[in-house]
């Protein structure tokens, strides 16, 4: 994909441009519903210029070998659906086909499974660098502002260790670990509260 000179949008403006329409267009819900002044187009056009998503410690409860699902909905389990969706990237801007995303998460009472696999699943990515995650809102802990824990890696490439943060939530500032370059785009939308993120990994 050519960058054009004409058209310049950093990283940051770009990402930041079109997080709502993300949500939007991979759930299928109509753009006017998503708060964007740029449209999302299936390779995402931007220059270099910020840094690639920053990493974060994996935590205590990290699992090996999640099963491969988009959707962590347990039958039976208590709390807020949210659909998750956005783009992995390289440091060029670049879509990346087939990208590992593994993510794992506490229930709405703060609760790690650390003995099945609830609330832990890996996808990759599809072949315009796009990801969907359905899961729950997870409850806060001890310290722990509520977050998603995610493991993304380009095809061989190195792993990017991180966790993604709820913009407005209160303990966000008394979390030790949080970061507002990690916080995601979110809304509501009809019965559930759609979210949108994008990796930016430090590959070429």
């Amino acid at each position: 994909m050519e960058n054009r000179p004409d058209v310049y949008l950093s990283r940051h403006h770009f990402l930041r441009g079109c997080l709502g329409l993300a949500a939007a267009a991979l759930a299928g819900l109509p753009l006017a519903t998503a708060r964007a002044a740029v449209p999302l187009s299936p390779t995402p056009e931007c220059r270099d210029g910020d840094d690639p998503t920053p990493p974060q410690t994996a935590g205590p409860f990290f699992k090996p070998d999640s099963p491969r699902r988009a959707s962590l909905l347990e039958p039976g389990a208590a709390g807020e659906r949210i659909v998750l969706s956005g783009y992995v990237l390289s440091r060029s801007c670049r879509p990346i086909p087939g990208a590992l995303l593994d993510v794992w998460h506490a229930d709405a009472d703060g609760q790690y499974d650390n003995a099945g696999h609830r609330f832990r699943g890996h996808q990759f990515a599809d072949a315009q660098g796009r990801y969907r995650l359905e899961t729950l809102v997870p409850g806060g802990y001890w310290s722990r502002t509520p977050h998603y824990h995610v493991r993304v890696q380009a095809p061989k490439g190195p792993i990017l260790t991180t966790q993604l943060y709820f913009p407005g939530e209160p303990r966000n500032q008394r979390d030790f670990l949080f970061r507002p370059e990690l916080l995601m785009s979110v809304e509501r939308a009809r019965e559930e509260k759609r979210a949108a993120f994008h990796f930016v990994l430090n590959v070429p």
